[in-house]
């Protein structure tokens, strides 16, 4: 049962999910951030191109 128990304390590879995971939150935080910084220039700029492409 002893080396089961250090196996288990030693094993490090949930870190490295957990690194990924907080990456990926940070990359989704980043994406929203951006959204919501741009979001209103994004909507006008393809709301012309809409305007655009209804009147060819």
């Amino acid at each position: 049962m002893k080396p089961l128990s250090l196996r288990f304390l030693n094993d490090r590879s949930g870190a490295t999910a957990i690194e990924y995971g907080l990456i990926a939150a940070l990359i989704a935080v980043a994406l929203l951030a951006g959204l919501a910084a741009f979001g209103d220039g994004l909507l006008a700029w393809y709301q012309n191109i809409a305007d655009g492409l209804e009147g060819a």
